[in-house]
């Protein structure tokens, strides 16, 4: 029997994600799903991002033509949101200028800026539209949440969207409750965090994936400023070598040497009490970020959520569910169900239940953080 598909891809730093769903009355079915592995040494040979599109292009053919069956028709494509600059929650209709800001003009390098064109190849030579759901520069934070203490350093929006408002939705689900009513907070923890606070299914504070307080299995969140600007005067380090301290080789690793919490548990069991002290530690610091964005939401909550990686580990949610408990329920939704989320987005959009923005995406009046400069974006990160 001929079905309707949508397919979605997810690109990585070493892999792409690729699913195709069929859209039925009521459900949305897995038919096929890969994780298409990169190799270091396959991705050395291109010089950047943007250089690894018609690789990672082959292998998405590849993966279609072993998913698609007889008569079985694309209807929709969606592609991970890539770093764009500040933008509504919601899908937004992929265009050939999409396309090339994200591919060679975009805030800040990272694989995820392949999904738009990845999708755009595939929708072209289905003769559908393509889409992109919830970027990672998702901004719909409060004019409160937006100073920092300095008016040269506002604070600005970079989140795990895609996967904090997936989740959100299937607690509002559980609960029997509108997504448009539900408040929570969401921990994204992966090796990178957002823990963000959801008023009415908007993510209107987050602590930034970029420099959050807490810090994560390869990342030094926040770190005392003091210090860090005497580090950067000291001529001991480049600018380039203390990036790589803050994100990729901070956090965990940092300590311990492994990005791996599995590895940190197990050397807990053998009664290695520093690793057990940097746990104590990571979850100290989880809880007091969920409990600052708890206190964002003056502690109306339906529920607080940990989601990603981390959230595999029947250890760190016991923690934090005994921390948290004051505050509210603690709901466990392990992994990033991404390419999921970005069909279910996409068959909203299908059946008229949800918006679509076209690109460029217009800047609210009055907003002045939508309009800020790329180029001060690019530098802040």
């Amino acid at each position: 029997m001929a079905r309707h598909l949508i397919f979605t891809v997810n690109p990585g730093a070493t892999s792409t994600k690729c699913a195709l769903y069929a859209l039925q009355p009521s459900t949305l079915d897995p038919v096929h799903k890969q994780t298409l592995e990169h190799p270091d040494r396959e991705l050395a040979q291109f010089a950047g991002i943007a250089e690894q599109f018609d690789y990672r292009a082959d292998q998405v053919a590849a993966f279609l033509q072993q998913g698609l069956g007889a008569g079985d028709r694309i209807i929709a494509c969606a592609g991970r949101g890539g770093m764009l600059t500040p933008v509504p929650s919601g899908a937004i209709r992929v265009c050939p200028e999409l396309v090339h800001f994200s591919l060679h003009t975009p805030v800040y390098a990272h694989a995820s800026n392949l999904g738009a064109a990845l999708a755009h190849r595939v929708a072209q030579q289905h003769g559908v539209d393509a889409y992109i759901v919830d970027p990672v520069s998702v901004d719909e934070f409060w004019p409160v949440a937006r100073l920092s203490g300095s008016p040269e350093f506002e604070r600005f929006s970079f989140v795990h969207a895609l996967n904090t408002r997936a989740t959100a939705r299937q607690l509002a689900q559980r609960l029997g409750k509108p997504f448009e009513r539900l408040n929570c907070v969401v921990a994204h923890l992966g090796a990178g965090f957002s823990i963000a606070a959801l008023h009415r299914g908007r993510i209107v504070d987050n602590d930034n994936r970029m420099e959050g307080a807490a810090f994560t299995p390869e990342r030094a969140g926040g770190v005392p400023p003091i210090p860090l600007i005497d580090a950067c005067y000291s001529g001991r380090y480049s600018r380039a070598e203390l990036k790589k301290k803050l994100y990729g080789e901070g956090g965990l690793y940092a300590y311990l040497g492994t990005r791996d919490l599995r590895q940190v548990e197990a050397r807990i069991e053998q009664g290695d009490a520093y690793a057990q002290l940097i746990f104590d530690a990571l979850v100290y610091q989880i809880g007091k970020s969920m409990a600052a964005m708890a206190a964002a939401l003056d502690f109306q909550l339906d529920g607080l959520i940990l989601t990603g990686g981390l959230a595999y580990s029947a250890r760190l949610c016991a923690r934090l569910q005994q921390k948290l408990a004051p505050i509210g329920t603690l709901y466990p939704y392990p992994g990033s169900n991404e390419n999921r989320a970005l069909a279910e987005t996409t068959a909203r959009v299908l059946t008229g239940l949800a918006p679509c923005l076209s690109w460029p995406v217009s800047a609210p009046a009055g907003d002045l953080h939508r309009n800020r400069d790329k180029a001060a974006i690019r530098e802040a990160c």
